[in-house]
């Protein structure tokens, strides 16, 4: 089943948009019963999400641990459809090779905060409660502006609590859920 969104004025359901298929030129997200649609990331953001997607790979294969990294994978949550820019999903599920993941698979989601106003508010403030509310223990909000930060968040009480925030031009280790050390400024900037 195809639908095309510009036939269709809501409310969406998970389904309605799994069936509009892939499209490489914008992201399609449901919060609610809303469609949130946002373009294609820039080269910084690009940059930044498959550096830290290898940091992160290299330390769950360092310690042998039964996870995936994947990026830009549909995410099912209690009351919508994410894609965060990257995800680390149970190995077992990823295995499966499904075109999304139960919120009960992932472990850690992370957040490239989009340069545009709405895409700012969206990755501060609106997806983090649905992350919450989903159980995903780990939320990563990796700044971009004015200069490169990552802010680390757990989940305790129902709520994502700030641990780490590694400031670009300084390595950070973060220990949980695996040990990884990040210069947030390395993972934007270009190659000599």
């Amino acid at each position: 089943m195809s639908v095309a969104h510009e036939d269709h004025y809501g409310p969406w359901t998970i389904e309605e948009v799994l069936a509009l298929g892939e499209d490489r030129g914008q992201r399609r997200e449901l919060m609610g019963e809303a469609l949130l649609m946002s373009p294609a990331p820039g080269s910084k953001h690009q940059r930044a999400s498959f550096r830290l997607a290898s940091l992160l790979d290299a330390a769950i294969a360092s310690l042998g641990a039964p996870a995936e990294v994947l990026e830009a994978v549909n995410v099912i949550l209690p009351d919508g459809l994410f894609i965060p820019d990257i995800a680390v999903v149970d190995a077992a599920a990823a295995d499966q090779n499904p075109v999304n993941f139960d919120a009960e698979a992932v472990l850690l989601v992370a957040e490239i905060v989009s340069p545009s106003s709405s895409g700012r508010r969206t990755d501060r403030l609106l997806k983090p409660p649905y992350y919450a509310e989903a159980g995903i223990e780990h939320l990563w909000r990796l700044e971009l502006e004015p200069t490169p930060a990552l802010i680390v968040c757990e989940l305790e009480n129902g709520r994502y609590v700030e641990r780490t925030v590694a400031e670009a031009g300084r390595t950070t280790l973060i220990e949980k859920p695996f040990p990884v050390e990040v210069d947030p400024g390395a993972l934007v900037r270009r190659r000599r």
